[in-house]
């Protein structure tokens, strides 16, 4: 072999470790790169667990039945509900021991002819929050996305839906705190009326400036603003 192969040959083997070489060290740098976004994203996470707001929750769980705590696993949190009672001037205890009492309302009933209805928390009018389903389990609230959203009831004065000053500011925080517990942005958070096309919440959905401005406030309260 000529001298002149020889060194082509030197020259190739020189260029395809360094191109090798410099594969690796891309890889590496990148695997770096992944390695530490992925520690600062659970870092962050960790802090806004750490950091999750306080909030006064009365917990009134229902009773296990078919109709309003089934009782079913709720595996993954990909979403917050909001509704209306649409039932005005009713508060939160109301409403909950309405769900309650669906066990004994629907006896003797078919299944078609049965009431299936729940909410995880309802805000009264005064702004208390009851719980009525543990946040581990689903409630028929939000038809096909029951399967992955907390959902929250909203009491309200008057028919026009309209939420007092101080049911506002508990859903906010309420709806804040969710977020934050699980790792949502105020994108995650809906109307009923965005699953199904019910006119619920009523006023959000009339209203659609009033629902951006809500989200916009969940949003600073979860100081992402």
């Amino acid at each position: 072999m000529s001298s002149n192969r020889k060194r082509t040959k030197k020259k190739r083997t020189r260029c395809a470790l360094l191109v090798s070489g410099t594969a690796v060290f891309i890889l590496l740098c990148c695997g770096l790169v992944a390695y530490f976004w992925q520690k600062n994203q659970e870092a962050e996470k960790a802090a806004r667990q750490k950091n999750l707001p306080k909030l006064s929750i009365e917990t009134k769980l229902l009773d296990v039945n078919p109709y309003s705590r089934p009782g079913i696993a709720l595996k993954k949190v990909k979403g917050v509900v909001v509704h209306y009672t649409a039932n005005p001037g009713t508060n939160a205890l109301d409403n909950r021991n309405y769900f309650n009492s669906l066990s004994k309302a629907n006896k003797g009933k078919t299944k078609a002819q049965s009431t299936y209805a729940s909410s995880h928390f309802i805000v009264g009018l005064q702004g208390q929050i009851v719980q009525c389903v543990p946040l581990n389990e689903i409630a028929y609230a939000s038809n096909n996305r029951n399967a992955d959203t907390i959902s929250i009831e909203c009491c309200h004065p008057d028919q026009s839906g309209k939420f007092t000053e101080a049911t506002y500011k508990s859903v906010v925080e309420l709806v804040a705190y969710l977020c934050l517990k699980y790792d949502l942005s105020e994108g995650d958070v809906i109307r009923h009326y965005d699953v199904t096309g019910k006119n619920c919440p009523k006023y959000f959905v009339e209203n659609p400036k009033e629902w951006t401005k809500f989200k916009s406030d969940v949003k600073n309260k979860m100081g992402l603003s």
